[in-house]
């Protein structure tokens, strides 16, 4: 099976929190990755050397200062009644709607969704901001997040 129920990941709560509600329609779109199929996508699109972001290290394109051209603050905006993602994101995201991005916060945990379910719902992926990166399906552009409520935009190789 490449994908578990949204209730069985260890941070479901995240997509049920009564203050940031997700429409039933956008729920079904956000598919928490088997572990096997974690493993795959992030040794292939992310690192054969390290399991969490924490750990880049020389090799891994993430680690790489060339990678990230330009960083913000996404802080801010979460805190804000504002809905919409931090302008330089977007800027630097030219992704159809119907992208597949991928949310990866480790080797075992990667979350499957659509770029316009990420955009009304990146509020609520963002409560696990641990050097999280989000990457397109076939896209070179990438967004890291920190936990100190700032991100860097930038380009894989």
């Amino acid at each position: 099976m490449s994908y578990t129920s949204l209730d069985q990941l260890k941070n479901a709560w995240i997509f049920k929190h009564k203050s940031l509600p997700i429409k039933e329609s956008d729920v079904t779109k956000i598919k928490p990755m088997s572990v096997s199929r974690a493993n795959i996508l992030w040794d292939t699109f992310i690192s054969k050397q390290v399991d969490h972001p924490d750990f880049f290290k020389s090799g891994d394109w993430a680690f790489n200062t060339d990678t990230w051209q330009d960083n913000g603050q996404w802080e801010p905006r979460w805190d804000s009644e504002d809905e919409a993602l931090p302008e330089l994101m977007i800027e630097h995201l030219h992704w159809d709607n119907n992208t597949v991005v991928y949310f990866c916060s480790s080797r075992s945990n990667i979350i499957e969704t659509t770029w316009a379910v990420f955009q009304r719902c990146w509020k609520n992926f963002l409560f696990m901001d641990d050097g999280t990166l989000l990457i397109g399906k076939k896209r070179k552009e990438v967004v890291q997040f920190m936990s100190n409520g700032s991100f860097k935009i930038g380009s894989k190789p």
